[in-house]
């Protein structure tokens, strides 16, 4: 599992970015993706999955 802090999440939406503790590189986030709801700053746990455009953050849940 990864750390990350949410820093940029629209609900309405339904997309943000999560950036990564130890690389500092920011994945996004579809609402698809998420276990819990989250809102910007927030520390999450995720995984990586790729996806069309790059990797994706997925199964993320709040810490």
């Amino acid at each position: 599992m990864n750390q990350g802090t949410v820093k940029f999440f629209n609900a309405e939406k339904g997309f943000g970015f999560i950036k990564e503790t130890n690389s500092g590189q920011e994945y996004f986030v579809h609402v698809t993706g998420l276990i819990d709801e989250i809102r910007e700053n927030d520390e999450v746990t995720f995984e990586l999955k790729e996806g069309r455009k790059g990797l994706n953050a997925v199964n993320v849940k709040r810490v």
